[in-house]
């Protein structure tokens, strides 16, 4: 089954979305958390739900993360420290990001993609797989994201038995 064929602006725009998720995924795997904080704006928010709950709702319903920015902040400036020894010294991770899709809104973009996340530490391989929900917003020229869901295809977190990357 194949959806609509985008018009010369819409590929432009996915093109737009997807160097700037692959910009994203750059970054995280460079493990270069101060600067992907800036791809967020002040009042953001991101959030892992549950692998029993994949569209759960962070105000009724218990997820993996629940973050705003100062959480956000908190996280990254935690994992670049020597005391989180989750990730220190730091996993080496890849990231997958395709099949795109973006859907224009009045001052905002809703932009879903899937994901595969590899995570190798002490000689084991973890992988990670899902899709992302985002919502971006530009300010100014620079787009950023006002949402950022990254929702597990896993029934359970096993045998990694912990989430301690960011997705």
């Amino acid at each position: 089954m194949s959806g609509p064929t985008p018009g010369a602006s819409g590929r432009e725009l996915r093109a737009e979305m997807e160097e700037f998720l692959f910009h994203e995924a750059d970054l995280l795997d460079r493990w270069q958390l101060m600067e992907w904080l800036e791809l967020f704006t002040l009042d953001c928010r991101y959030v892992v739900p549950s692998t029993d709950r994949p569209d759960g709702d962070p105000t009724r319903d218990l997820v993996l993360v629940h973050d705003d920015r100062f959480m956000l902040e908190q996280r990254a400036t935690s994992l670049l420290t020597r005391s989180a020894h989750a990730e220190y010294p730091h996993s080496r991770t890849r990231r997958l990001v395709g099949n795109v899709r973006v859907v224009e809104r009045p001052g905002e973009l809703d932009v879903r993609a899937n994901f595969i996340l590899t995570r190798s530490r002490s000689g084991v391989v973890d992988t990670y797989v899902g899709r992302y929900e985002h919502r971006l917003v530009r300010e100014g020229a620079e787009l950023r994201f006002r949402e950022r869901r990254a929702i597990l295809d896993l029934d359970a977190l096993s045998p990694q038995g912990k989430l301690s990357v960011i997705l």
